[in-house]
């Protein structure tokens, strides 16, 4: 019986779709497993695939290629370490999230997944088929469990393996990034230890990296038998841990593993945003992203975000002022660039906005100005940019908050336009707070410079779109803190207009707001993806019709 095995954790960031790419990923890392003298390396959940794969994963040809690239990394065993992978596997008519075990050149053990999320952003049931209750592995003398993602936050699969004599779990993980994963995993997962008879531990491997609207934190980590954090992996960077499993008199635990410190609060945020964003630009091979640069808080932190993301050279920012736009806006979007250190331009879009009203004069004859006249403006800008994105390739970057897209407080086909949106599950009120985070922050956070990189004035300033005279944000808007409240109430808590009330919400700007949101539905559906990064991100989370007529607070 083996009391000691040399684990490589393989922290690292598939790309979905790409199995020719991961499997080369796959293989430096086993590679560099092997020289390190490794047993074993662990890969997270699906990584030839990808994951999440979605309506991919029903490609018989997706699955054909992750077969293929399994049997050569099967080969590639023969000279050792083995190997732990996740990948789609097709069993008579079933198709199952799988995890597969090679070692000496064979398939040891292939294992389904058996629980299947079909929540939140997840809906494996619409492509998975569960497995049975999954039986244990005998490998090397070894009685090993091999629950997945989901299988370990429930009781049915742990509680099978268990009673099977199960020495200890390696859990292969998808397991996305939100603000409150950390205490959902420690709730879901520490509880097993006060229930468990016998030394046990849990290996826990997840992937990192940006996917479209998701993004995965790695934070991969070992619960000895006693249930004690002895591995913690970097968040949201790749890594490769290289730590022994050893049996004690106490149990299973491992020695000279990785504690890298936990990541929450701003720093996560401004870590899963800079992620997401990078890797969306990366994966989808653009050379980097253009955006307008208005000289408000919501342009200056997407472009600080960008910068950090990309480097200064990939983000080009453009002013595009009107008739309407201040001299300090004209002086804080250059001031904003410059402490960035990424390109900056200025397109007047005044031209355009007269060619457009003089066009539309005779409809608009004897009409008084509204924001037609004001759409006009944002829209002028957004031809722009995609324009110059057409031109020469920098992806859109969209700048609008969560508060704005939740009330339709956006121009579509204006300052909607895009191809990812790093703000979009970020409040009005979190933008502010998020800009005093990066502005402390002394040591490099990304790619941007350190230090104060958004001016005080664009932070201070009252918000304005800045498409009539004097306009303010409050003007058609509460206050960015009562609003941000009670949307936050509507969209993450589901609460209804008594909850609301009892909070100390005026009835009146309850009912307007709710109706706001629900009218806005139509507009986000048009919107540009964003990372999740709250309980209830617009797209993935929260599906409402676009048809309806329910109003809790009528």
């Amino acid at each position: 019986m083996t009391d000691r095995l040399k684990i490589v954790s393989a922290q690292l960031n598939p790309v979905v779709g790409d199995v020719t790419g991961n499997l080369a990923k796959a293989r430096a890392a086993h590679s560099e497993a092997r020289a390190r003298g490794a047993d074993l390396i662990l890969f997270p959940e699906m990584f030839l695939l990808g994951y999440p794969p979605e309506d991919l994963v029903l490609k018989p040809a997706a699955i054909a290629a992750c077969c293929e690239a399994l049997e050569a990394l099967q080969a590639e065993t023969k000279t050792g370490p083995a190997i732990l992978i996740g990948l789609p596997w097709a069993q008579g008519h079933h198709l199952h999230n799988a995890v597969a075990l090679l070692d000496e050149g064979h398939l040891v053990a292939l294992r389904f997944k058996y629980e299947l999320p079909n929540y939140a952003v997840f809906d494996e049931k619409r492509v998975f088929a569960p497995g049975p209750l999954p039986e244990i592995v005998r490998w090397r003398g070894l009685k090993i469990g091999l629950p997945i993602c989901e299988d370990i936050w429930l009781r049915n699969v742990p509680e099978a393996l268990i009673a099977q004599g199960a020495e200890f779990f390696i859990s292969l993980n998808g397991s996305p990034w939100r603000r409150s994963i950390e205490t959902e995993r420690r709730e879901a997962f520490a509880p097993w230890f006060d229930s468990w008879h016998g030394p046990k531990g849990l290996i826990f491997i997840n992937q990192i990296g940006g996917q479209d609207e998701l993004v995965f934190d790695g934070a991969s980590f070992i619960l000895d038998s006693a249930g004690e954090e002895v591995q913690r992996l970097p968040a949201f960077e790749e890594c490769l841990d290289t730590f022994d499993w050893v049996r004690t008199d106490a149990g299973w635990t491992a020695a000279g593993a990785q504690k890298a410190p936990v990541v929450t609060g701003l720093e996560a945020d401004w870590k899963a945003m800079c992620r997401a964003l990078g890797d969306y630009v990366r994966k989808n091979r653009f050379p980097g992203v253009v955006l307008g640069m208005s000289g408000g808080v919501d342009s200056a932190i997407s472009a600080a975000i960008a910068a950090d993301a990309l480097g200064p050279d990939k983000v080009w920012a453009v002013m595009m002022p009107s008739k309407y736009t201040s001299d300090h806006s004209l002086e804080d979007a250059k001031d904003c660039a410059d402490r960035l250190g990424v390109r900056y331009d200025i397109i007047d879009v005044e031209p355009t906005i007269e060619s457009f009203n003089a066009i539309l004069a005779p409809s608009f004859k004897d009409m008084a100005a509204n924001e037609a006249e004001e759409n006009i403006q944002s829209r002028s800008r957004g031809v722009v940019l995609m324009a110059l994105s057409n031109k020469f390739g920098p992806m859109v970057l969209s700048t609008g908050n969560k508060s704005e897209m939740a009330v339709g407080y956006a121009t579509l086909y204006g300052d909607m336009n895009g191809g990812y949106n790093a703000l979009k599950d970020i409040y009005k009120t979190e933008v502010f707070e998020l800009c005093r985070w990066r502005n402390e922050q002394s040591s490099p956070v990304g790619q941007g410079p350190v230090g104060e990189v958004i001016p005080e004035r664009i932070i201070t300033k009252p918000p304005s779109a800045e498409l009539r005279e004097d306009q303010k944000d409050q003007d058609s808007l509460p206050d960015y803190a009562v609003l941000d409240a009670i949307l936050y109430g509507l969209i993450e808590d589901e609460q209804g207009a008594e909850e609301l009330i009892a909070a100390g919400h005026d009835p009146d700007v309850i009912r307007r707001i709710e109706n706001l949101l629900y009218r806005a539905e139509y507009k986000r559906r048009q919107a540009p993806p964003g990372v999740k990064i709250g309980r209830k991100n617009f797209g993935r989370d929260r599906r409402y019709p676009i048809t309806n007529r329910f109003r809790a607070s009528q």
